[in-house]
């Protein structure tokens, strides 16, 4: 029989101090290893856990200068690797991710069912009902957008941050190049979906401790948008013309064409309408309006085709051995 695979928890610490002894402690017994990270933390986290710590699978990993929570992600992944981990799983160390949920982000994996998981506050109606209004609906427009440039349309709340991974598909992920920021979990997904790798949610129920986010959307916004319309055209040019040709191609090269075909000569003939106050004929109106009505078809069409070219097959099953549980 195989044997069982070897699960850590990383944990990314900066400014936890009154937390995340709370949160190692609710760690079971099923977890091998646990990588707590000082991201050059003020308040010394990292020492404050070796002084206060008494679990033994306690590794306090530190960085010299401050590279995010996904930079501390990163080392925490490197090291769980170099140890021979299966798969790893990132809690937050300021109370605001149960470990007791742990099992249930894992499950999937060990089933072969997926490659990654993921949070997602919004699954059940009673878990987002203490959710600030604001809150909620930013959370929606940039589950849309991520859903548009990661490709992952079955997915929900791209930010949450409690997740688990295969180490194995991590193997295939270029580490170094991920965003170190607020940006993070969404590089994240995109980076996944280039290995066609699959990624399932979990419900969990949103819970607000007393630490304060240092995220400001006023001033990540343009930068969130500006990277998302990145990873949508890069998702494009490999899924669609460099890895692959196909019928969702074809779609949005129509819908291309006949958009501009159309908008061109509508605009063209607007243009010299208003010039000479002579109305275009109703058959000039025709040519322009029929482009742009069957190029938005073709765009829906390519949607749809996108929609359902979301990754349904482990690759984690080509890419270790995988035993499989009840």
């Amino acid at each position: 029989m195989s044997e069982p695979l070897r699960i850590a928890v990383a944990i990314p610490c900066y400014k936890v101090t009154q937390h995340v002894l709370g949160v190692i402690g609710a760690i079971g017994p099923e977890v091998h290893a646990i990588y707590a990270v000082d991201d050059a933390c003020p308040a010394g986290s990292g020492r404050f856990i070796e002084e206060h710590n008494r679990d033994p699978r306690v590794r306090v990993l530190y960085h010299p200068e401050n590279r995010g929570v996904g930079g501390a992600i990163v080392t925490a992944y490197k090291a769980a690797m170099a140890d021979g981990m299966d798969i790893v799983v990132k809690v937050d160390g300021d109370g605001q991710m149960d470990p007791a949920l742990l099992p249930l982000f894992v499950r999937p994996l060990l089933r072969g069912q997926a490659d990654y998981t993921k949070g997602n506050r919004f699954y059940r109606p009673e878990s987002v009902q203490g959710m600030p209004p604001v809150r909620l609906f930013g959370n929606a427009v940039l589950s849309f957008l991520t859903k548009l440039s990661c490709g992952y349309w079955n997915v929900m709340d791209p930010t949450n941050g409690y997740t688990a991974v295969r180490t194995c598909v991590l193997a295939e992920l270029p580490l170094d190049k991920l965003e170190r920021r607020y940006f993070f979990e969404t590089d994240m997904l995109f980076r996944l979906n280039t290995v066609r790798a699959v990624v399932r949610d979990v419900p969990m129920d949103a819970v607000y401790a007393d630490e304060e986010s240092n995220l400001k959307v006023s001033r990540v916004l343009p930068e969130f948008l500006r990277k998302h319309l990145s990873r949508l055209g890069r998702r494009y040019v490999y899924n669609y013309l460099v890895r692959d040709f196909n019928v969702g191609t074809l779609y949005s090269l129509f819908a291309v064409v006949l958009l501009l075909v159309g908008a061109a000569f509508g605009g063209w003939h607007w243009f010299v309408s208003s010039s000479t106050n002579h109305p275009a004929t109703s058959g000039t109106v025709m040519l322009a309006a029929l482009p742009v009505l069957i190029g938005i078809q073709c765009l829906i069409a390519f949607l749809h085709y996108d929609v359902s070219n979301v990754p349904t097959e482990p690759v984690s099953l080509t890419l270790a051995d995988l035993p499989l549980r009840p």
